[in-house]
């Protein structure tokens, strides 16, 4: 091997480092978290997911048109969007679609000011570029909406009492539901902004350390990290209000009632 060229990785090299997961097997057993089956599971389903993906973005690459890019991408942000509202110990009517909703819109209007108007990708759709960059975006706007809406669910669930009397009290559906909001929100970029805290401190994130190893000038590498950073926290941000917002208008009438059936408890949560 060359000095400064990535080397390629053999099934016997991947096949070392598949041994590694046995260290958490291992804590499983010793402190009885019964995680021995999840773990073998979880570690399936990434080589499995992974060299699917491999596949289908080397087929992609080699395509490269813009009729092959938009719908693999649509359908990365239906995975995320879906992803988004199955987490949490409560749901309400019509989250999956809200979760749709403002994940598509915030990481499709953040990736299109990055990839038009900061890198300017020709052509805009290059899937060396652009699903990398919006594969990043939903990963952590998903993670803020379903931070966001859970925490919307669990503060209207606790403050429940206070809502209605607020109500009934003569104040407007916002004025009641505006605590919680606000609650929720932060939870949905606290995660964004911890990553962004200590980036380059105590982490070197992804696309970065990616760029080094592939032989990428490392100062240019921080410029791209940069710019990815603050486009996931804009997403991300965007997303959880959005989604916040959806489920507001979900779950408080236009005659100013909250509507408490719509929230219900998840059957696994029950169980």
């Amino acid at each position: 091997m060359s000095p400064g060229v990535l080397q390629n990785l053999s099934i016997g090299d991947v096949a070392i480092a598949a041994l590694l997961v046995f260290v958490n097997g291992a804590v499983s057993v010793l402190l009885k978290l019964d995680l021995e089956r999840k773990l073998a599971w979880a570690a399936v389903r990434t080589v499995v997911q992974l060299l699917a993906i491999g596949y289908v973005l080397g087929w992609v690459f080699a395509f490269d048109r813009w009729y092959v890019v938009l719908p693999l991408m649509a359908l990365m942000t239906l995975i995320a969007g879906f992803a988004g509202a199955q987490r949490g110990a409560r749901t309400y009517t019509g989250q999956r679609i809200d979760s749709i909703v403002s994940i598509w819109v915030s990481a499709w209007l953040v990736a299109a000011v990055g990839l038009f108007a900061v890198i300017r990708i020709r052509p805009w759709y290059e899937p060396q570029y652009a699903i990398p960059i919006l594969g990043m975006i939903l990963g952590n706007t998903l993670t803020g909406v379903s931070l966001g809406v859970e925490r919307m669910m669990q503060e209207l669930t606790a403050r429940r009492d206070r809502v209605e009397s607020a109500l009934a009290l003569g104040a407007t559906r916002w004025e009641a539901a505006q605590p919680s909001a606000r609650e929720a929100v932060r939870a949905g970029m606290i995660p964004t902004l911890n990553q962004m805290a200590v980036v380059g401190v105590v982490s070197l994130p992804g696309m970065m350390t990616g760029q080094v190893l592939a032989g990428q000038s490392p100062l240019q590498a921080v410029r791209y990290q940069i710019v990815i950073m603050f486009l996931i926290a804009a997403s991300s941000a965007l997303g959880t209000v959005g989604a916040v917002v959806l489920a507001y208008r979900r779950l408080f009438s236009a005659d100013h009632c909250f509507i408490s059936a719509r929230l219900r408890e998840r059957a696994k949560a029950r169980a």
